[in-house]
């Protein structure tokens, strides 16, 4: 049976089908002289149709048993969810039945290779849907590659994005720590990477934070690893805090915040989605993968408030709140992440409220121990349409995280909690000769409630093409 994390859309094809149907992107800019250009008869009809000055669609022309051509309105600049507009567009003007046997080429004329595969991209995300549970009745665009396109970047992203998508939807009866590392073996084993799982008693021992807040669920609590590359090649970890599901624990969520918590395990979504980018794409890194994977679950066995327990880099933590306990997980895994001194380190975690008030639903806020390294992130995310917004690591604010009867408590409660949380993050790295590997830490939503053109409702992907390009500008 097919692991249902990876079953998604198969959008690209190698050969068009016998009814293939051209597809011409036009620009806002271009729109008046275009219209000017067509026979009074068309220009009549053009001007009646959806089509306008950056939106629409209209069949510019027509055969008895399929339009041979359409022309889809786009903004002066192709990117990604434009396009997913314009596909959504395309939509309107088919019937379904045609959309199931056609297949679609993209004109290239006048456009960039980047403007080319940012369409591609968005064509393919306007195709995700979440029908694991349920049959869905959206018609599939079916796009024919067109031969300058970069294949392998295409394919990896999506593939990635429409992985990350399931496993944050999945709900948690079906997505548990067994899944997760069946999910992650499953990538592995294809990029011939090597797996190692620890759970049992070695939790305990090896990941005492990890142990605290699993140990109240009949899932076990484990960690989740596997490396890839080169020994000799820069050392890459990317780590993602993988909690099945939040009650809060003792300190239990409202049921309104508990409704979504299925997708607080979207941080390790989104570290193995970026760790598979890496390897489909080859990049020339040794990679490493953490995931710390848990069930925050209130029973006999649950962790209080108040309880100290030492973690894995020795650091004593008070428990002020069991809420808190994603950044317990993630100091573990930094701490086990960054005791051979790699290059650098990446966390994904779906953490705090307050980053969500602070920048919204769409913006992840993002934290780095290298002005460099953050500056860099930033603008590559604003070129990738990806945005991630630097949010600082305030030194003054450390006096927040201090424990009169431990070396640090895990909350500190809002305003400020994303930089808390952050702060907190910071303490479990390991230092060698008085400086810490580079770390990025991105606090991300991972859902829309939108339903925007290539955002479908429920889980999403963010920050995957910005640290993607920024890793590809860094060590390519």
């Amino acid at each position: 049976m097919t692991n249902p994390v990876f079953q998604f859309p198969k959008t690209f094809l190698n050969k068009a089908r016998d009814v293939n149907i051209t597809v011409s992107l036009l620009k806002k800019s271009d729109y008046k002289a275009w219209l000017n250009a067509l026979d009074k008869s068309v220009k009549a009809r053009a001007e009646c149709s959806a089509l306008s000055a950056g939106s629409g669609a209209f069949v510019l022309f027509d055969t008895k048993e399929a339009p041979k051509e359409i022309v889809l309105g786009i903004a002066d600049e192709i990117n990604l969810y434009g396009a997913a507009k314009g596909a959504d567009a395309l939509r309107n003007v088919l019937s379904n039945d045609l959309m199931k046997k056609a297949s679609f080429s993209l004109k290239k004329s006048g456009l960039k290779k980047r403007e080319i595969e940012q369409a591609l991209i968005g064509f393919a995300l306007s195709n995700y849907v979440f029908d694991i549970y349920k049959e869905s009745s959206k018609a599939q665009i079916a796009l024919v590659w067109p031969k300058d396109a970069d294949k392998k970047w295409v394919q990896a992203y999506t593939e990635a994005a429409f992985m990350a998508r399931n496993l944050i939807n999945i709900p948690a009866n079906d997505m548990g720590p067994d899944e997760i590392e069946n999910a992650a073996r499953h990538i592995a084993e294809k990029a011939k990477a090597s797996v190692k799982i620890t759970k049992g008693a070695k939790i305990e021992k090896d990941f005492p934070l990890l142990h605290t807040v699993g140990k109240a669920s009949p899932r076990a609590p484990r960690m989740i690893e596997f490396t890839w590359g080169k020994t000799n090649d820069p050392k890459l970890v990317i780590v993602g805090k993988g909690v099945v599901f939040d009650t809060g624990g003792l300190d239990i969520k409202p049921s309104q915040f508990m409704r979504l918590m299925k997708k607080d395990m979207g941080g390790g979504a989104h570290a193995l989605a970026l760790a598979k980018m890496v390897m489909d794409l080859k990049l020339p890194v040794h990679l490493r993968l953490l995931v710390p994977c848990v069930e925050n679950a209130v029973g006999g066995a649950a962790f209080r408030p108040g309880d100290i327990i030492t973690s894995r880099k020795g650091l004593t933590v008070e428990n002020t709140n069991t809420d808190a306990e994603g950044r317990l997980i993630l100091a573990d895994a930094l701490t086990y992440g960054s005791e051979d001194t790699p290059d650098l380190i990446i966390d994904f975690a779906t953490l705090t409220g307050s980053a969500r008030a602070a920048l919204g639903p769409d913006i992840p806020a993002m934290f780095s121990n290298n002005d460099k390294v953050a500056q860099s992130l930033q603008s590559f995310s604003m070129d990738e349409d990806d945005p991630l917004w630097r949010m600082p690591l305030w030194n003054d604010y450390n006096t927040t995280i201090e424990s009169s009867d431990a070396d640090l408590h895990n909350s500190a409660g809002v305003p400020g909690d994303l930089i808390y949380s952050a702060l907190f993050l910071q303490k479990f790295l390991v230092e060698k000769k008085g400086k810490a590997p580079d770390w990025i830490h991105l606090d991300v939503f991972a859902w829309d409630n939108s339903g925007r053109p290539g955002r479908a409702k429920g889980g999403t992907d963010m920050g995957l093409r910005a640290l993607f390009a920024y890793l590809e500008n860094r060590y390519t």
